[in-house]
């Protein structure tokens, strides 16, 4: 496992001493899940939060009709985990599961906590994290009201360039609010634009 990805995540929002990345990286787990694999399910208590090394994982919630709604793609070098339910452990309200083959460097919930205590400045940067993570879903929340699909579209595209060629054209759908039949028809229409 190379923990660079990692320390290089930290080192973004707070400065580690030798000592403090070996104690940081005693305190980890790496593990390789594959495609298809979930992370966390629903109604299950989330043990871990992830750094993703490789892979993507889709976040999502599972209606009592069998339908699937994402609420979030996570590539290389971001965090997965239904945070709500890592934070409070308590029963997830999402799934986590993997679109490929993945690779995680995981932190178990009393690890962190450990963490947290031994490396004070851990709080800073796991908050700053969640920061980021509350403000994107507040931008998405308002997207969705005030956009019409083929802006949403578009909008997503252009942030998130590389997810795209990822995953599945349904997933995406599924993550706009939209039928794949709907995206194909945005699709054409910005085809021709």
């Amino acid at each position: 496992m190379d923990p660079k990805p990692l320390l290089d995540c930290f080192k973004k929002y707070i400065s580690l001493t030798n000592e403090e990345e070996l104690l940081l990286l005693s305190k980890v787990t790496y593990r390789k899940y594959l495609k298809s694999q979930y992370i966390v399910q629903q109604g299950d208590i989330c043990k871990f939060t992830g750094f993703i090394i490789s892979g993507c994982t889709k976040t999502f919630y599972m209606d009592d009709g069998g339908q699937e709604h994402i609420i979030l793609f996570a590539i290389e070098d971001w965090w997965t985990s239904d945070l709500g339910s890592f934070i409070a452990q308590s029963p997830a309200d999402f799934n986590v599961q993997c679109i490929e083959n993945t690779e995680l460097i995981q932190f178990s919930f009393d690890a962190i906590e450990e963490l947290f205590i031994e490396i004070p400045k851990l709080e800073r940067f796991f908050r700053k994290i969640v920061e980021r993570a509350f403000v994107s879903t507040q931008k998405r929340i308002v997207r969705n009201f005030s956009l019409t699909a083929k802006e949403q579209y578009v909008q997503f595209k252009n942030m998130y360039p590389t997810i795209e060629q990822r995953v599945p054209q349904y997933m995406i759908a599924s993550y706009l609010g939209i039928t794949k039949e709907f995206l194909s028809k945005i699709k054409s229409q910005l085809l021709l634009e």
